[in-house]
């Protein structure tokens, strides 16, 4: 900080110093001033202490409210406008109302973007909604009319409406999915049945065999959330998986004590070089290319409720000899510790 500072003010010292010796020459060279060599190396030192005790003095001045505000980004949070420095002297005034000007105008689209948001997903939830009740007639139609062969067919494209639809209300509520968030005890085996009733004309559809291996286990979560992130699992193995292939659920417990479901598919696998990325936001893979009807958000999806909620994903995969996906349920979660502990205050 000194040496920038110095260097702030080179063409200040360069002047000092250049005075000085202009003075020392007209001294020296004028006859009619009587000085003694020693007595003007004397006056010499006395002005450069005092220049440098002088810009000592300024340095510890000047440069109070810019390390005060250096230290300020390196630990800025939400209420960095009560933490900045009071400022003395009139650049600093002006820098501090550029910074509280843009401060507010930052608040303020937050502000708006945030109520817009909100806007936009009350619409999206009430279309959703708008929406289910068609879909709700059409399956009622379909149930009366099961014996038609063409049935089957109107059925599992019936499903994949709905389960689009139902994932776009869960996306709209998911940033709001602390306050819905409800813990209680669930065994995931049934949990897993659950979904796959919901999916089940699909399987059928293909073919696809959904057996389960080991036994029930309970866990600690949220019921609604737990099923979309199976759903999203699901659907996925679902999607890649051959006709005539099998599903595997599978429960157990890791090493370290927590419950883990396994589902394991036949399907044609992930390359190495996408594994790392399947869960990225809009990632589709090789995959996803060739079939052209990934979104590359399911997977997504499942992290981040994953996250929220206390389950973690794993993948394991090679060409040609399926996928593995791996429910990890932890011990607790961010919402168990605030029910435990209470708010931070």
């Amino acid at each position: 900080m000194l040496f920038r500072y110095l260097s702030d003010r080179i063409s200040w010292i360069l002047f000092y110093l250049l005075s000085l010796l202009f003075v020392d020459l007209l001294i020296w060279l004028d006859n009619g001033i009587a000085v003694r060599l020693d007595a003007l190396l004397y006056l010499n030192v006395i002005l450069l202490l005092s220049a440098m005790v002088f810009l000592g003095w300024r340095y510890r001045k000047e440069t109070r409210y810019v390390i005060s505000l250096e230290k300020l980004t390196k630990e800025i949070g939400e209420d960095w406008m009560a933490a900045l420095p009071n400022a003395r002297y009139h650049n600093e005034v002006v820098n501090h109302r550029l910074l509280m000007a843009v401060g507010q105008l930052h608040r303020q689209k937050l502000a708006d973007n945030f109520t817009s948001q909100t806007g936009e997903q009350a619409y999206t939830a009430a279309w959703v909604h708008e929406v289910k009740a068609p879909l709700t007639a059409m399956k009622l139609v379909i149930e009366a009319n099961r014996s038609e062969p063409v049935i089957r067919t109107i059925e599992s494209e019936w499903l994949r409406i709905h389960l689009l639809i139902d994932q776009q209300l869960y996306i709209s509520r998911l940033p709001t999915l602390e306050s819905d968030f409800v813990l209680e005890n669930a065994g995931i085996q049934k949990l897993i049945s659950m979904e796959v009733r919901e999916v089940a004309s699909w399987c059928m559809e293909k073919n696809i065999a959904v057996e389960f291996e080991g036994t029930e286990m309970y866990i600690s979560t949220d019921r609604k959330w737990c099923r979309f992130v199976i759903r999203q699992l699901l659907t996925n193995a679902i999607q890649y998986s051959p006709e005539g292939s099998l599903i595997l659920m599978s429960t157990s417990i890791t090493p370290e004590g927590y419950v883990k479901l396994t589902m394991r598919d036949e399907g044609k696998g992930i390359a190495s070089h996408d594994l790392p990325r399947i869960f990225d936001h809009g990632f589709t893979g090789d995959n996803g290319r060739l079939q052209n009807a990934a979104t590359g958000i399911g997977l997504y999806l499942a992290q981040t409720v994953g996250s929220k909620i206390g389950i973690r994903l794993a993948a394991r995969s090679q060409l040609d000899r399926g996928t593995e996906m791996d429910m990890i349920f932890t011990g607790r979660n961010a919402f168990q510790d605030v029910q435990a502990h209470g708010l931070p205050s």
